[in-house]
């Protein structure tokens, strides 16, 4: 029996329509679709001040796992957050280095906690002006007794401790709280130096000369070995390329502009807003890699 054309030329149409859609079913959620084929490197965006390593890790994971991404490139433009969230990325993007490359590209500030994360990276790339650096911790308790005294409120606190309720913002610290304090910053700033020192590959005692909580150009920083390659965007992908061994024009893939990572992202920041409003009010206070140390008090 003889096939009509245009019933085989439906026929075959109908066929790679199916396979074209099978395979987009097998993409990865929450990367563009641009580049079904060949390898890619995907970038991760850290803006704004860090508050939650949630989506961060989780996108990284995804990442880490997907073979169809070759390298992975941090895009920082931020000066840091909280202590725990930017340790928390630090370890999820050393274990994705040991997987493939992972290069940080530093905007214009990539300080503090921000530098914390990008320390575990193979690789980092920085402008020369780039804002970096700042390695070390803050935690700010304002005092508000006396203003609360001219408004007639008076506090009376129960404890059973004399170190509970250290921090609190209707009384100064007592001796015993602020030493507490302070114990709790020497060794969260030990655990930065040694960090940064092991994703560095540099002596414990030379980071720690340098971590005193100043900032460095990305060129001076560049000197110091905290930086491997100044450059822009394009440097950091064409580095990405090199070291996952992808031949010819890499495909770079950006997270979906439409819900998935960036809502949140979105979500996060308007979060990050009210928090670090209550931490400078002393309603939230916590240990933070933070550049500059608060919007409120610089």
């Amino acid at each position: 029996m003889k096939k009509h054309p245009l019933a085989l030329a439906i026929g075959v149409c109908a066929l790679i329509v199916a396979l074209f859609g099978g395979a987009l079913v097998f993409i990865k959620p929450g990367l563009r679709p641009e580049a079904l084929f060949g390898g890619k490197i995907a970038v991760l965006p850290v803006t704004g001040l860090i508050s939650s390593s949630k989506e961060f890790n989780k996108y990284l994971i995804r990442l880490r796992r997907d073979d169809s991404v070759k390298a992975i490139i941090i895009r920082l433009n931020s000066g840091g957050g909280g202590a725990a969230a930017s340790q928390e990325m630090y370890m999820e993007v050393a274990r994705t280095a040991k997987v493939k490359p992972v290069v940080a590209s530093m905007g214009g500030v990539a300080a503090s906690g921000a530098y914390y994360l990008a320390a575990a990276c193979t690789k980092i790339v920085a402008a020369p002006a780039t804002i970096t650096g700042s390695i070390g911790v803050i935690s700010t308790i304002p005092d508000l007794h006396q203003l609360l005294e001219k408004v007639g409120v008076k506090v009376q606190v129960l404890r059973s401790g004399e170190l509970k309720g250290g921090g609190m913002l209707s009384r100064p610290l007592s001796p015993a709280e602020r030493a507490n304090f302070q114990e709790l910053i020497d060794q969260t700033y030990q655990q930065f130096v040694s960090d940064v020192a092991k994703g560095r590959r540099m002596p414990y005692d030379k980071v720690k000369a340098l971590a005193n909580g100043g900032i460095y150009t990305g060129a001076k920083a560049k000197q110091l070995g905290l930086v491997d390659q100044l450059g822009n965007f394009q440097d950091a992908v064409n580095l990405a390329a090199r070291l996952g061994g992808i031949k010819g024009q890499p495909t770079v893939v950006w997270p979906e502009k439409k819900g998935g990572f960036w809502a949140e992202l979105l979500r996060d920041q308007a979060r990050v807003l009210l928090k670090d409003l209550a931490t400078d009010l002393g309603l939230r206070p916590g240990l933070d890699y933070r550049w500059p140390a608060s919007p409120l008090n610089p």
